[in-house]
């Protein structure tokens, strides 16, 4: 019985070990691209993109974002001070802590265009004006790509 007994705390520490080992976060660094397209009418998944984007960075993972249709207008300042989501919090700390980690923003030109953005939108921020074709460039070169 004794023999019993040991095997079954040799199976409980290696099946306890495995469990362990299969929840915790992969330590592979990954290049992420989020690819936004709701602005301020949809606060929350606006929000919940720049949410994200946030927390894989916190983890060490590279991040670039992509906002194009209404999300184009979301670095406007008005739209960062005012936009917020339900449970996914506010745009501005967001930003500012993308930011801080060294991430960058892309913005569709022709969104921005049909909407009114301009360069002076974008001044002192980390962001530029790009055309699909940078998307999909952006698309080959991540590892994950989430889309809000």
């Amino acid at each position: 019985m004794h023999a019993k007994h040991t095997l079954a705390i040799a199976f409980f520490f290696l099946f306890s070990i495995s469990s362990l080992y299969a929840q915790t976060p992969t330590t592979k660094k990954m290049k992420m691209l989020v690819h936004i397209t709701c602005g301020p009418a949809d606060p929350t998944r606006a929000a919940l993109g720049f949410l994200v984007a946030k927390t894989a960075l916190a983890e060490g993972h590279s991040v670039t974002l992509f906002l194009a249709g209404d999300a184009a207008t979301l670095l406007r300042d008005a739209e960062l001070d005012k936009v917020e989501g339900v449970g996914t919090g506010k745009l501005r700390e967001h930003y500012e802590a993308i930011v801080k980690a060294g991430g960058r923003f892309y913005v569709s030109g022709m969104s921005a265009k049909a909407r009114g953005i301009t360069e002076a939108d974008l001044q002192g921020k980390p962001a530029e004006f790009a055309m699909p074709t940078v998307l999909v460039w952006l698309a080959t070169e991540n590892d994950r790509i989430f889309t809000y």
